[in-house]
């Protein structure tokens, strides 16, 4: 017994060092972004929402930080419905907003003449509204699909946070309609995706290798290549844990990605997309020096 409490103290303390990080590095990329002005661009306005979004599906660790250092762990169905609805929804917004950023790095790469045209505020706004829309209306389809399920099994969840594979077990139906929809509808979505960005980047590294200087070549690989590389760990763990078939046992490979997809990906954005950029680090730098200006005049 002193054992598990103490692991659970360690989990605890564990998620909290993680989700501040991803809390504090979020924020700090929608505060420059929004303060900023030479940060007003399509790209920009992308990794806001991506920003935004990782802060968003990350919401069930505050509730497990607490019912670890509680030594508390029960959650009511409401609460339970509660993070499967904000995860789901907020994680296929984020796979939209991805999608919507290799998209914009299509066109400035294969049609930068044209770029200002194509990625102008109206459009910008109606990929992000699509993203955000298309979330929210999976999430509560999926929920609902959930949710409306007879439960007769164990109310025992053997995951860090509420998911929907877990609770296909202590349904009471054999073939829960449930894992037709989500299937159904989840593959339909992500795979959509994932072959837009296949293609968008297939024609952007065709445009790369043209490139006639090796350093144009390296820029653009090296800002292309952990974009893609981070959206293929998002999909497929957003995959496993969504699509899963429901089986009797849940393994440590389950809850490993659970936490990778629900912890990893939210942490790793801003490093991959944002806080490597150079004009986010300027941004900073400005910020900061508007700070000690303003610390300076109001000091005594």
């Amino acid at each position: 017994m002193a054992n598990i409490t103490l692991l659970q103290i360690f989990y605890g303390l564990l998620f909290l060092m993680m989700y501040l990080a991803i809390l504090m590095s979020n924020l700090l990329i929608v505060t420059l972004i929004t303060l900023d002005w030479q940060l007003q661009t399509p790209m920009y306005f992308f990794l806001k929402n991506l920003s935004l979004l990782d802060v968003l599906v990350s919401v069930p660790i505050p509730n497990f930080i607490v019912n670890s250092l509680t030594h508390n762990n029960y959650i009511s169905i409401l609460g339970c419905a509660f993070q499967v609805l904000l995860m789901t929804s907020f994680s296929t917004g984020e796979t939209f907003v991805l999608t919507a950023i290799s998209y914009d790095r299509y066109v400035a790469i294969c049609s930068p003449l044209h770029y200002e045209a194509i990625m102008n505020g109206s459009a910008c706004a109606l990929m992000a509204g699509v993203s955000w829309t298309t979330g929210g209306l999976f999430g509560a389809v999926y929920t609902a699909s959930t949710f409306s399920m007879p439960f007769c099994g164990s109310s025992v969840i053997p995951q860090f946070f509420c998911d929907v594979p877990s609770l296909l077990r202590m349904s009471c139906s054999e073939t829960p309609m449930v894992v037709y929809t989500s299937v159904g509808i989840g593959m339909c979505l992500g795979v959509s995706c994932f072959i837009c960005i296949v293609i968008f980047y297939v024609y952007i590294f065709s445009t790369v290798l043209k490139i006639p200087t090796t350093k144009g070549q390296s820029k653009a690989f090296s800002t292309c290549i952990p974009h893609l590389i981070v959206f293929t760990v998002f999909i497929i763990t957003a995959c496993f844990v969504y699509l899963n078939p429901p089986s009797n046992t849940t393994s440590f490979i389950d809850r490993l990605l659970s936490v990778v997809y629900t912890v990893l990906s939210p942490a790793l954005n801003p490093v991959i997309y944002s806080l490597r950029n150079m004009d986010m680090k300027w941004a900073l730098m400005r910020l900061l020096q508007k700070l000690q200006i303003t610390f300076t005049v109001f000091s005594p």
